[in-house]
């Protein structure tokens, strides 16, 4: 009873310090206050993606890396896939025109088999922003204002027992910051070779217990090689109002839309549309906590010149309920459903049979983490999942963490996560010369993980700490490309393909002095994979993934004086293995000066080493440039 108290004041106390703002007392995650935190600090620094529920950095049994409001502005980047290079344990590989993979640990897909990053969850807020269409993720279809960024918390691992289907290999969870955090007049101007940035937001208050922001930005990009018809450019604006009639009670109301554009070479352009609206009440007791989400999503995208378009429209339902039961017991249950409608229009070489269709996901989920002994907790979790294609699936997972001092963690879990089926999986049908080339059958069956992972969380001292996870991940059932029964075409879909990948991800956090932070990371991957018995053989097993063996990050973070503050990051990405792609060691740097105490230049340099370099294969996107930028930023 008594941990299941703590937590939930721990949740009441850090959502009144953020709702009340300068009115009430600073914000507990501003940039002068995680600036100034020791190593010790951090570690208690508030995370929920591993259980769904509040606690620290330091407790929580998983390979969990948090991208904090104050790294997210001192890196200087402006987008999404820039903020996620932070995390030691996210592998993001770029190339120009759009060409961009997310993915951690391995399988980050081959386009050449048509196989894409397709296991990796993201949410905004607790709204799911992988499309349903292919289990990826449209990043050029995201975007925040930095500054409205809480922390992102990146899991690597299947997370597929609290989150669904699609968190096999990791979750990205993006929290944004409470409207009383962003309370007055805040501006920004970007200026580069490459980019164009503005972003306008203010915030304010209705009383004493409502908080509200709007805000509105642009976001230009310019194709390298000066051609107007490559640029892309995006305009967003949006809302979000807190509500805290009681002290148990919170409600939240927040909403976006967008429009875009970007070229593709040759290619027609490509537009890109969407809105989304999203309402959640949280109620607060002394042992339990209530939590009641629901969101509309409706994203889009258009090809001009008859390339095709789609629309999805999505609604979903969460309810969650967190209990104390005893002095031993934390449980977590709740369950959800949503409904996503899309329709395709596509065009002679692919298209979608049928066009139109309704899915359906409702689930059922349960956790309980139990007290063993004062330094021992298990952690064990089931999920009833019903998929629109495959049916009713079983979502297990156990964890257990033995923390001997306040300072040190070891914790070990085995899980099991499914990709499931998605239309272009079952529907799809790619036509070549008037005849049907490849088509998604019926008997295409989910992709299936169960995943061993074991990790150690290390306060050395108040100046220095480490984590170390490694995992063994048994795969199942992967898709490949078959010839059809009898004959050869039309090639389809099959589950042909199973293997393992064993490795770890490893990070350091060392405060050299006062002022100068540093933190290394390292990750190694290995993968091995085989044809199943049957199978066609078409291809080659690295269709499943082009990824790097190992990964290397260095950054470091300075505050010179009071006004100046300098950062840097340093990566190594060993080469890919087919398609090859040389091994490449880049940097990115960022200078800040603060003009008084409300405005802020900065000048920003990315892929600093070379003019150009490759990430991905030629085949999928040109080589990234170089990037320099200038900005400013107000706050009144």
């Amino acid at each position: 009873m008594e941990r299941g108290i703590k937590r939930n004041a721990a949740i009441t106390s850090l959502w009144a310090m953020a709702v009340l703002g300068p009115c009430g007392g600073l914000n507990a995650q501003s940039i002068e206050e995680l600036r100034d935190m020791s190593i010790n600090d951090l570690a208690n620094f508030d995370v929920s993606s591993v259980t769904k529920s509040a606690g620290t950095l330091s407790d929580a049994p998983a390979s969990i890396y948090v991208i904090t409001h104050d790294d997210i502005v001192r890196s200087g980047n402006i987008t999404l896939p820039g903020m996620l290079r932070l995390a030691p344990n996210l592998q993001v590989m770029r190339g120009g025109q759009g060409g961009l993979i997310v993915t951690a640990r391995g399988l980050s897909g081959n386009a050449g088999a048509q196989n894409f990053s397709n296991k990796l969850l993201v949410l905004i807020d607790g709204r799911s922003v992988y499309t349903p269409l292919y289990s990826g993720v449209y990043w050029d279809m995201q975007d925040l204002l930095p500054e409205d960024i809480d922390r992102i918390e990146v899991i690597s691992g299947p997370g597929a027992t609290l989150w669904g289907a699609n968190a096999v290999n990791g979750v990205i969870n993006i929290i944004t910051r409470p409207a009383g955090a962003t309370q007055g007049l805040y501006a920004t101007g970007v200026v580069g070779n490459r980019t164009r940035d503005a972003g306008l937001r203010y915030g304010g208050r209705i009383g004493d217990t409502i908080n509200y922001r709007l805000y509105a930005k642009g976001h230009r990009n310019l194709d390298s090689s000066k051609t107007i018809n490559n640029d892309s450019w995006r305009i967003q604006g949006g809302f979000q109002v807190d509500w805290t009639p009681t002290d148990i009670d919170r409600f939240m109301v927040q909403g976006d839309g967008y429009r875009g554009a970007r070229g593709q070479n040759a290619a027609p352009r490509e537009e890109i549309h969407g809105r989304d609206i999203l309402a959640r009440w949280n109620r607060d007791g002394a042992t339990s906590s209530l939590q009641v989400q629901a969101y509309y999503d409706r994203a889009g995208r258009k090809t001009r010149n008859g390339g095709g378009s789609f629309t999805v429209d999505t609604g979903d339902i969460d309810i969650q309920h967190s209990i104390a039961i005893g002095e031993r017991h934390d449980i977590v249950w709740g369950g959800g459903a949503r409904v996503a409608r899309y329709d395709i229009v596509g065009n002679q070489s692919i298209f979608f049979a049928p066009a139109k269709r309704t899915l359906f996901l409702a689930n059922i989920f349960m956790q309980d983490s139990i007290e063993l002994a004062p330094t021992l907790t298990g952690i064990a979790g089931l999920k009833l999942e019903k998929d629109p294609y495959s049916g009713a699936v079983l979502l297990p997972s156990a964890r257990l963490s033995w923390k001997p001092d306040a300072r040190w963690l070891l914790w070990g879990a085995v899980s099991r996560a499914v990709r499931s089926p998605t239309p272009f999986d079952r529907d799809v049908v790619e036509r070549l010369g008037g005849v049907d080339f490849l088509i998604g059958p019926s008997s295409f069956r989910s992709e299936k993980l169960t995943a061993f992972e074991a990790g150690s969380r290390l306060i050395a001292s108040s100046r220095a700490s480490l984590s170390v996870s490694g995992f063994y991940n048994v795969y199942d059932d992967l898709r490949t490309i078959e010839p059809a029964p009898g004959g050869f075409l039309p090639l389809q879909w099959g589950n042909g393909i199973k293997g393992h990948s064993y490795g770890f991800d490893s990070w350091a956090d060392l405060r050299v002095a006062d002022w100068w932070r540093i933190k290394p990371g390292y990750s190694l991957l290995i993968q091995r994979f085989r044809f199943k018995p049957g199978a066609s053989g078409l291809l080659d097993v690295g269709q499943v993934g082009n990824d790097p063996k190992h990964r290397i990050t260095l950054r470091s973070s300075m505050d010179i004086g009071t006004r100046i503050n300098l950062d840097a990051d340093l990566r190594y990405v060993s080469s890919l293995p087919n398609p090859r792609v040389s091994g490449y060691v880049e940097m990115g740097a960022r200078i800040g000066y603060m003009i008084g105490q409300q405005a802020e230049f900065s000048v920003s340099g990315f892929n600093l080493l070379h003019k150009r370099h490759r990430e991905l294969p030629v085949t999928e996107a040109s080589a990234v440039p170089r990037s320099v930028f200038a900005a400013l930023k107000w706050h009144i």
